[in-house]
């Protein structure tokens, strides 16, 4: 039987088992094919899909039921506090938050000249330098819920499963205007040429595509990566904006810590810039984490223990700490000892 033949098997299969998973299933590979230019197969398979009926199976079929899991198990609703004007940003993307806004805020405008606001969102960079305070800034800003997607239970373990999930999340997200933010968003959207990946996975991104284009403007769409290389390039084509997150400089450092110390109720002797010196090449969230533990050592002191001598004491922790850069550095010497045994 040809390849052809075999995809259309799949799709009128549909009829027994899980048919919500099955049909997002082909209608995933539908899209692969497409994308092939495989148009003849990609119509075969689209007649067949439309053969098959919708109504859940007989409740005394021996097929095997997927868990079910709703669009809104999937997500998590956060309530967004942060303001666009409090965090601190690479001007770009300052200047593309505030002009989101704005899209949104006057999509009437834009409507009555024929465009839709921009409402699909990339964030790339790494980790604890505000991706997801972006989003939820996005979200305070225009007075949306903000969800997060969680992945737990989006990501399912059989056939099929994955697509039936991303269809009832979407579903659920296009009923309202909200931010839907997506974190480490190449847990999904991994590059389909990949040969260490699964045919589930490609599958998974083809009908991911689909959905972002199917996608209304209303619902806003942030999603974010730490490694934009693993992305698939259709993936990256499907956003209107792509923002870069970079690691901060130590200056930039400089002026968070001064917003911070500014809150305190006692700023400390020792000045932001040499707090960040001693620092040294840190993240926002790797900072804000340095200062709350300052003022936790300050607020159990209950009075005995001041502002400084807390940050000269977590100062002299902070050497200590373990990093990712360490961690590497003991693999390193430890696989030269062992070379060094060996020989």
């Amino acid at each position: 039987m040809a390849r052809s033949d075999l995809l259309v098997s799949l799709v009128r299969a549909s009829a027994v088992g899980d048919r919500e998973a099955l049909r997002s299933t082909a209608e995933a590979i539908v899209a692969d094919e497409r994308a092939k230019k495989h148009y003849i197969v990609a119509d075969r398979l689209q007649r067949a899909l439309s053969t098959v009926p919708i109504t859940p199976p007989a409740l005394t079929t021996s097929a095997p039921q997927l868990n079910p899991v709703n669009g809104r198990e999937a997500i998590l609703e956060v309530t967004a506090r942060l303001r666009l004007d409090d965090l601190l940003l690479p001007l770009p993307a300052q200047q593309s938050g505030r002009q989101l806004i704005e899209e949104h805020q006057r999509a009437d405008v834009l409507r009555a000249s024929g465009f839709e606001p921009r409402h699909r969102v990339l964030l790339s960079g790494p980790p604890g330098n505000g991706k997801t305070s972006f989003a939820e800034a996005i979200a305070e800003g225009l007075g949306l819920p903000f969800y997060v997607v969680r992945y737990d239970a989006l990501i399912g373990s059989y056939l099929g499963e994955t697509n039936a999930r991303l269809r009832k999340l979407f579903d659920y997200v296009r009923t309202t205007p909200s931010v839907l933010f997506f974190d480490e968003f190449d847990a999904i959207g991994k590059e389909r040429g990949d040969t260490h990946e699964t045919g589930e996975i490609k599958r998974v991104v083809s009908f991911l595509l689909m959905q972002l284009d199917q996608l209304p403007s209303y619902v806003i769409l942030v999603a974010a990566t730490n490694h934009g290389e693993l992305l698939d390039r259709a993936v990256w084509r499907r956003f209107q904006m792509r923002l870069a997150m970079p690691a901060p400089h130590r200056k930039e450092i400089t002026v968070f810590l001064d917003r911070v110390f500014s809150d305190w109720p006692s700023a400390p002797k020792l000045s932001p810039a040499k707090v960040a010196a001693k620092l040294g090449m840190v993240s926002y969230a790797e900072a804000l984490d340095f200062c709350q533990n300052v003022r936790r050592r300050q607020i159990l002191g209950l009075g005995e223990v001041s502002v400084d001598e807390s940050l000269r004491a977590e100062l002299g922790l902070w050497t200590a700490r373990v990093t990712p850069e360490t961690l590497n550095a003991e693999r390193s010497d430890e696989a030269a000892s062992e070379a060094d045994a060996a020989g």
